[in-house]
């Protein structure tokens, strides 16, 4: 079954079964690392209208779910934003949708009707990584900007694709890796970039949970509509899901993208016929023999969502909430080598190596301090919405989406695989 029957077919079942920062402050954030976007004039000038916060931004949004909606939210809480239309296979996510936004939103079942609306500034898609370029490719061809979630496609193929829509549309076009937007993360990698820890030789990566990952389904014609992340066709899994934040802020960190890939995963938890893994560990291969590891589990909570960046001179932990830096003692100097009576020089062995440098860093370390804070889904729905009416070009835009998809898609084929792929260069 191809992607627009699977859709078409869930719209039947679903069918069946169913009877604040200011605009002000956002431009000087943004304007730090925004680069000016290759829109031409005329597009530019078909769009002046819709530049300031007092001009309504119409959105449609292709995918309600439980995700679709998170953006919605986001989206909502920036001056001037309407959600205008959505598209969506399950019927009762339009009642979902309209109890977020306060109002009723335009419905359609099918995609296409929505991208033939003449109604809409800019399109947020919001469906399963299985159809997100077969979504993204068709609203790119209207012209408008686009809003992707990640990861930007299932394969590196349909990713290559969408830079090269991106390029040939010269449209603005964000993936949702919103970690690149969060305050604390972005003053504590400028600092990284500056030299702070040193040179980035390794990031180690966690995220785990203690929960199933599936979701309630009232009706089992359901069960892969709502429950897609389980299931191959439709889902990379763990490593799609939660590892593309983090394979993300890899590349940011040795400022290139992976090179190789090893991968493994299973099913030891959860026997209850889902296709994608419990638990996923991942090994990226980085220029200069650098390395990233991810591992996540979803049956123990421990170390949580975090990362761990590691450089000569010291350490960055990133989390959900904040950064802290640490730095490295003195190294360890080695013992002189002592002469014997003979004048034979004895070798200094292990067991008279001090254990003290080989405990875990105590103490609270050095938090990056920031001003305000912002939740990360804000602040990347915010300066997409700034992106939209001012022309710039995105942070996290379409050569952000690819690397982080060649490390996801790349991994993925390692874990099924079982042995090391190369990663060709973009």
């Amino acid at each position: 079954m191809d992607r627009r029957s699977f859709t078409q077919s869930l719209s039947a079942l679903a069918l069946a079964s169913s009877t604040s920062l200011s605009n002000s402050a956002l431009q000087v954030a943004h304007s730090v690392v925004a680069q000016p976007n290759s829109v031409d004039d005329s597009r530019a000038s078909r769009q002046t209208a819709r530049t300031t916060v007092n001009t309504p931004l119409r959105l449609g949004i292709i995918g309600a779910g439980s995700r679709g909606q998170e953006l919605v939210r986001s989206f909502l809480r920036v001056p001037g934003v309407k959600m205008t239309a959505a598209a969506d296979v399950y019927p009762l996510r339009f009642q979902q949708l309209n109890k977020v936004c306060g109002y009723e939103v335009a419905a359609h079942a099918d995609y296409r009707a929505l991208l033939d609306r003449k109604d809409l500034d800019a399109i947020v898609i919001a469906t399963p990584l299985g159809l997100h370029a077969e979504h993204v490719l068709a609203a790119l061809k209207t012209n408008r900007p686009i809003y992707g979630e990640k990861t930007m496609a299932y394969t590196i193929e349909d990713a290559h694709k969408i830079v090269a829509e991106v390029a040939a549309n010269k449209q603005i076009f964000q993936v949702g890796h919103q970690y690149r937007y969060s305050p604390w993360i972005r003053a504590a990698m400028a600092r990284v970039q500056a030299g702070e820890i040193g040179d980035v030789t390794h990031v180690l990566a966690y995220w785990n949970r203690n929960n199933s990952w599936r979701r309630p389904v009232p009706d089992a014609s359901l069960e892969r509509l709502i429950n897609w992340r389980l299931y191959n066709k439709w889902s990379l899994g763990l490593i799609a899901e939660l590892g593309s934040h983090h394979m993300d802020i890899a590349n940011w960190a040795m400022n290139a993208n992976p090179i190789a890939a090893q991968a493994s995963g299973s099913i030891c938890c959860y026997h209850d016929g889902r296709e994608t893994d419990d638990n996923v560990q991942v090994v990226l291969s980085y220029p200069g023999g650098r390395r990233m590891v991810f591992t996540s589990m979803t049956n123990n909570a421990k170390m949580g969502d975090q990362l761990w960046l590691y450089g000569s001179k010291g350490s960055l932990n990133l989390t959900l909430e904040d950064a802290t830096f640490f730095y490295e003692p003195k190294k360890v100097e080695v013992a002189k080598v002592a002469k014997t009576g003979d004048g034979r020089e004895p070798v200094v062995t292990s067991a008279s190596y001090s254990p003290a440098n080989e405990m875990p860093y105590r103490g609270p370390g050095s938090p990056v301090q920031i001003k305000e804070g912002e939740d990360p889904t804000t602040a990347a729905t915010r300066a997409f919405i700034h992106c939209v009416r001012t022309k710039e070009r995105p942070i996290a835009d379409e050569h952000v989406g690819l690397g982080s998809a060649l490390a996801v898609v790349s991994a993925n084929a390692a874990r099924v695989a079982k042995h090391e792929v190369a990663i060709a260069s973009v």
